[in-house]
């Protein structure tokens, strides 16, 4: 009699998320929230929108006050996504 190994739902889905490819596209789709958790209100308030491609985190700032303020963090800003995300998912941030 062969027997068979029961496979409980809750032990594929932490598998699932232990895979380096799926834990990086997780990060890419709560960057929206992991900016605003980083920045902080006010600036994610000015924030028009935020694109990500390649490694690049493009932020489009609506002030000009709070552009500047973030162009001149963004290595530190960089910094803080890629660890909130665990991961080293952003290598540049563009500010425009």
């Amino acid at each position: 009699m062969r027997r068979t190994r029961t496979v409980r739902v809750g032990e594929l889905v932490t598998d699932l998320f232990r895979d380096p490819a799926i834990r990086r596209k997780i990060a890419e789709g709560r960057l929206p929230d992991t900016w605003a958790e980083v920045v902080g209100p006010q600036i994610a308030s000015c924030t028009d929108s935020i694109s990500f491609r390649g490694g690049i985190l493009t932020v489009r700032i609506s002030s000009s006050v709070v552009r500047h303020e973030v162009f001149m963090q963004r290595g530190v800003i960089r910094d803080a996504l890629n660890q909130r995300c665990e991961t080293p998912l952003i290598r540049e941030v563009i500010v425009k």
